[in-house]
């Protein structure tokens, strides 16, 4: 199983935010964005839901997973 992330697109739609806006918001810093978004990194529950509530989305409608069987075919 693998995570993936709409945080890029959800920075952009938010008025091209960057990484440092949004890691300000949520209280982290701008590297821990950039690995999340980049899926290096597998966020906190806690910060899941924070980053989840600060673009008013539902945990599943920012973050997402898939199986490794699909992405495979």
């Amino acid at each position: 199983m693998h995570l993936h992330n709409n945080i890029r697109k959800l920075r952009f739609d938010h008025g091209e935010m960057s990484q440092e806006e949004l890691a300000e918001s949520v209280s982290v810093t701008r590297q821990t964005i950039h690995a999340v978004e980049k899926g290096k990194f597998v966020p906190s529950t806690l910060l899941a839901f924070r980053i989840a509530r600060f673009f008013g989305k539902n945990v599943e409608e920012v973050f997402y997973v898939t199986d490794d069987l699909q992405e495979n075919q």
